[in-house]
């Protein structure tokens, strides 16, 4: 285990939280290297390229990123995570919140077609 890796204690936490590895022709990658894989990238910003070969090949890593967060997994995982330390009595919500007025977009991430009309006034 690597500095940063998730511990035997967060993994027992967050392993029924995740979907069941599907039967494939090929056994599916372990469901903590991957995660592993993830916060490595997460933790450092470095391109998925970049990931040490140990928590197995990037592509897999960054589709099963990319997948569980289409299907709402990384959602259901900090929504658990909140409900245990709110029932700890350990979440102040005063406190504890994401303002999204502070998050900036790219300039064009407007939304708008290049070329289009634009609207009268």
């Amino acid at each position: 285990m690597s500095r940063g890796d998730l511990t035997d204690e967060q993994w027992e936490r967050l392993e029924p939280l995740l979907p069941p590895r599907k039967p494939t022709g090929r056994p599916p990658k372990d469901h903590r290297q991957i995660i592993n894989g993830i916060l490595w990238v997460l933790r450092t910003g470095a391109p998925w390229r970049d990931m040490p070969e140990r928590y197995g090949p990037w592509k897999t890593v960054y589709s099963r990123f990319y997948r569980w967060q289409q299907d709402g997994i990384w959602d259901r995982i900090f929504a658990a995570a909140q409900e245990l330390v709110d029932a700890s009595g350990n979440l102040d919500w005063d406190v504890h919140y994401v303002d999204g007025t502070t998050v900036r977009a790219h300039q064009h991430a407007a939304g708008a077609k290049k070329g289009a009309p634009r609207p009268k006034p």
